[in-house]
């Protein structure tokens, strides 16, 4: 994913640039804003496809003069992404330099192909997202489907998987470096560059995610900025200001590599990570259904501690982990402990609601 210098430390490369261009004024302003951190590549989105209808869909074509403008006037590389073929034709006839498949559309075969049908051939540099749920093999198809038609500039970049919501998360996109590591295995010679804009989803959380990216061994940080990030109109709550963006390069603190380390071990301490952070937005989720429960035996005037409905549970349990090849001790003892917070938590909304007059 890096490439130490000489001095064993890596220099980071930054992608900077609003979610969506909104105006010449908003493109042009956060461009200037950017200037003291001499980025690689300007990155602005003129077509967006969104979750639900009555959304901002993007500016369009008329966007494309406004990154010939940053081109021109500050010397940067510009980058959009594209969804539809026609989107990358006028991408390609206007110049920009980079182009960009969204999670969205690398979700879709279909979509990828006939994109890549327009970029027979082309030498335009193209970033490939992850999909939006974690299937390599969507991800590794639309690299494999630009490289079959003559596409040898591609990079990919990392913004995290959407999953369901089991509780409380620390993410916006769940990061699952397992599958970054994966792809990595599959195409040793890719690029793969990280988006923590998009992993946390809030501002507040971008710095740390920066800080984690370059620890893991990313060189490379696409990261979405806004002159008035509280004004924008789309993806508000995850971008930054420019200021913001110098605040946090300046504090990162770049890997020194030129030590031994074991990659492997490191690789699965990371999967440890990913699991146990996904077991504790379960539990979170669990907790917060037995507050439900709880609520329902209150009003419902059920005593909370069913003896036999818990025997019952824990034998369910215990033959499903005896399946999974886990010991069933082992399942009886934390299904006792979760089933001991499940208590605490109504006997404590219990009270709670005693007090109301």
């Amino acid at each position: 994913m890096r490439q130490q210098n000489k001095e064993g430390a890596v220099p980071i490369t930054l992608i900077a640039g609003p979610c969506s261009a909104e105006s010449y004024e908003q493109v042009y302003a956060t461009a200037l804003g950017l200037k003291p951190l001499d980025i690689s590549l300007f990155r602005a989105g003129l077509w967006k496809p969104r979750t639900q209808p009555g959304c901002f869909e993007g500016v369009g074509k008329k966007g494309l003069s406004w990154l010939q403008s940053v081109q021109r006037d500050f010397g940067y590389k510009v980058a959009t992404e594209v969804c539809l073929p026609e989107h990358a034709a006028l991408a390609l006839e206007a110049n920009i330099d980079v182009l960009w498949l969204g999670a969205r559309t690398v979700s879709n075969p279909y979509a990828v192909q006939s994109i890549a049908e327009i970029l027979r051939s082309s030498k335009a540099p193209v970033l490939v997202k992850n999909p939006i749920s974690p299937d390599l093999s969507l991800w590794v198809g639309a690299i494999e489907r630009l490289q079959a038609v003559g596409v040898s500039n591609i990079s990919a970049v990392f913004r995290g998987f959407s999953s369901y919501p089991t509780g409380r998360s620390l993410y916006r996109n769940v990061p699952y470096w397992s599958i970054v590591f994966e792809l990595k295995r599959i195409f040793p010679d890719i690029h793969i560059i990280c988006d923590p804009s998009h992993i946390t989803g809030q501002r507040s959380a971008v710095d740390a995610m920066c800080q984690k990216a370059v620890d893991l061994g990313f060189d490379t940080l696409m990261i979405e900025c806004h002159v008035e990030p509280e004004k924008a109109l789309s993806d508000a709550k995850q971008q930054i200001t420019p200021l913001e963006l110098c605040d946090i390069m300046a504090k990162i603190s770049p890997r020194n590599i030129s030590f031994s380390e074991d990659e492997q071990l490191n690789r699965y301490r990371i999967l440890l990570s990913e699991i146990d952070e996904h077991l504790f937005s379960v539990l979170s989720r669990r907790m917060a259904v037995s507050r439900e429960i709880g609520l329902y035996k209150q009003s419902a005037h059920i005593p909370i501690l069913q003896a036999e409905q818990f025997a019952s549970i824990l034998q369910e349990r215990a033959s499903w982990g005896e399946k999974l090849g886990l010991q069933r001790a082992f399942v009886e003892h934390i299904m006792s402990i979760v089933h001991e917070e499940s208590v605490r938590v109504q006997s404590e909304e219990n009270n709670k609601n005693s007090f109301k007059i």
